[in-house]
């Protein structure tokens, strides 16, 4: 296997960690270790994480060792914006070209998606729903919004680890059947419409409300709690009390 077939290797198997969750934002990724468990050289992990990077996936961290990335709100809403103007974009393109080809594609992908979801692999839906929109930018036949596409939709991924609730897999693969028969109808205004109504849900589900603990003092929680628990029982204690005295008489 040629060098730079390692390195695409290497750098697969770290995306689809990252994007499938199984490597949670902020986990360290020393050159080293990466490199022994993937069996390449530090030289193809450096490759890997360089490209990582520039696609907002990983952090470079001080002597050699990465992380993976984690965005904040801010920039999680300024992707989600560049990435409902791009996919807009791509849905005029696929309609204007649209082929049965195209529909068969798309189409295989979902049967792709439903099984996942039949499997309960739900780290593995939430990718294979990314995939699709990547897929739908390639048949756009515009390679640069294709990239810039597939880089939006992976750092989704990762807003949705830090930020989000679970993949409702259910849903996207609805919802990507609508997309397609829109596409079917020729329906490029009803194509935009729901294109545009995913992406609302997935950045609804991405940038959940953020749980603040409420501020209360110690006195307060314990006193909660202890509100919770029965009263001793008076005749109880009171035998008990007697008990001991007994006790000490003895």
């Amino acid at each position: 296997m040629s060098d730079t077939s390692k390195s695409e290797r290497a750098y697969r198997a770290i995306k689809h960690a990252v994007i499938e969750q199984a490597l949670p934002p902020g986990t360290r990724l020393p050159e080293d270790e990466l490199g022994t468990h993937l069996q390449v050289s530090r030289t193809l992990i450096r490759e890997a994480l360089a490209r990582l990077a520039a696609e907002g996936l990983v952090e470079a961290g001080h002597k050699r060792t990465a992380t993976v990335a984690q965005p904040t709100r801010a920039e999680a809403q300024s992707v989600f914006e560049a990435r409902a103007c791009l996919e807009q974009e791509v849905v005029r393109r696929v309609m204007a070209g649209w082929t049965p080809a195209m529909g068969a594609v798309l189409e295989g992908h979902v049967r792709i998606e439903e099984r996942a979801a039949r499997e309960e692999a739900h780290p593995v839906c939430g990718r294979l729903a990314g995939e699709f929109h990547i897929k739908l930018a390639e048949l756009a036949g515009n390679p640069t919004i294709a990239r810039y596409v597939s880089e939006l939709v992976s750092r989704c991924s990762l807003i949705l680890a830090v930020h989000g609730r679970a993949h409702a897999s259910d849903c996207a693969v609805d919802e990507h059947k609508a997309l397609i028969e829109a596409f079917r109808q020729g329906d490029g205004k009803a194509a935009v419409r729901l294109m545009v109504s995913h992406l609302e849900h997935v950045q609804d589900r991405a940038l959940a409300p953020e749980r603040k603990a409420p501020e209360e003092d110690l006195g307060g929680v314990l006193g909660r709690y202890l509100a919770r628990q029965p009263e001793p029982s008076t005749r109880a204690g009171r035998g008990s009390a007697r008990t001991a005295a007994r006790s000490r008489t003895a």
